[in-house]
């Protein structure tokens, strides 16, 4: 019996060492072409000279970092508008009941799977008449569209798996409800919020659509940047993959970091409301 369960074992974490390389293949693909010359990216796969001409073209020029200072710029402050309203909106629908509480929580949650193109050419048309093209502000605002919608969601289902008799006891011990909130309800929170605001920005960092129309070229992002590398007639592959590379970073990065709450967060609250 022990023998059996050890080839099980053995079998089943085989399988998801393939899974993982199977999953991972792309990113690693990405990282050794941005190691490569153009002219090895049809000779060989995995043995070649490696070169960081592709890097050093990416940061001499400091256009490239540029970009990614405002996808830095947009996605966080898309994010942290998100969150400043979403946990308010996410609290009332968990803890009040009202006329259309569901079909204005389903609205919500509509914004995200909403077809992109479809609202983008009013949205273009909006912004040309009221000055938002091509400004930090305009694409945070869009962004709501994307980040918002998660941040709902998640922590409707946290606040909902919070006893209401939680808040009463702080309130019967002399705290305002503002502090109650604040100092109670917040922490109980912060797994579902950290996930959530993950998510959402790696959804936003890696918008491609919204940036592409309704930014120009003061608030290019990387994901737009990564155009100008394709000619009509030659792509420069390697410094493609090198500035995607650094674009994945921060996602990569983030997701390590806080790896404790995305997993406990994703777990627990975010199916339920």
């Amino acid at each position: 019996m022990g023998r059996s369960n050890r080839l099980l074992s053995g079998l089943r974490n085989s399988a998801l060492i393939l899974y993982a390389l199977f999953a991972l293949f792309p990113l690693l693909w990405m990282v050794l072409i941005s190691f490569k010359h153009d002219r090895q990216m049809y000779d060989t796969i995995f043995i070649f000279s490696p070169t960081l001409d592709n890097y050093k073209v990416l940061f001499s020029s400091g256009e490239y970092m540029g970009y990614f200072l405002n996808n830095v710029i947009v996605s966080v402050g898309a994010v942290l508008l998100s969150i400043l309203v979403g946990v308010p909106a996410a609290y009332a629908l968990a803890r009040f009941d009202f006329k259309g509480k569901e079909n204005l929580a389903f609205t919500f949650l509509s914004f995200r799977f909403a077809p992109e193109m479809l609202v983008i050419l009013p949205l273009f048309l909006i912004y040309q008449k009221i000055g938002l093209y091509d400004s930090y502000f305009g694409l945070i605002w869009v962004y709501q569209l994307i980040s918002l919608p998660f941040i709902i969601w998640i922590l409707r289902g946290y606040f909902e798996d919070i006893s209401p008799e939680v808040e009463y006891a702080g309130r019967i011990d002399g705290y305002s409800w503002w502090r109650v909130f604040l100092k109670i309800i917040m922490p109980l929170i912060k797994p579902g919020m950290v996930a959530a605001g993950l998510l959402s920005f790696i959804f936003v960092w890696n918008n491609f659509t919204f940036a592409l129309l309704l930014a120009g070229q003061d608030v290019t992002t990387t994901t737009v940047a990564s155009l100008k590398y394709i000619s009509s007639d030659t792509v420069q592959y390697g410094q493609m993959a090198a500035a995607v590379t650094i674009s994945a970073l921060p996602e990569v990065i983030l997701a390590l970091m806080i790896q404790k709450h995305l997993v406990r967060g994703l777990s627990m609250g975010a199916v339920k409301g």
